[in-house]
């Protein structure tokens, strides 16, 4: 016996078909007419927080080759120091 005849046949309701989209997003937007809820704009800022640290760790990683591993290297001279 299929599984719809037997919901029939015991007065349960039909199953409700799967959404394709899991990602419903139910929270409230930030403003009526602008489609954007909370959960993106926290997820936003928690994204352009990771990239700034991201940024910061890069410029640092730079200024250490530009100015200790490149002249300890001998790949050059920096200015201030001629």
């Amino acid at each position: 016996m299929g599984e719809a005849r037997r919901r029939k046949i015991e007065g349960l309701s039909p199953q409700r078909k799967k959404s394709k989209n899991k990602r419903t997003d139910n929270s409230q937007r930030i403003l009526s007419w602008l489609p954007v809820t909370d959960n993106q704009r926290n997820q936003f800022i928690n994204l352009t927080i990771r990239g700034g640290w991201w940024g910061i760790g890069i410029l640092v990683f730079v200024w250490l080759v530009v100015r200790l591993i490149g002249p300890a290297l001998g790949w050059w001279i920096p200015a201030d120091l001629r």
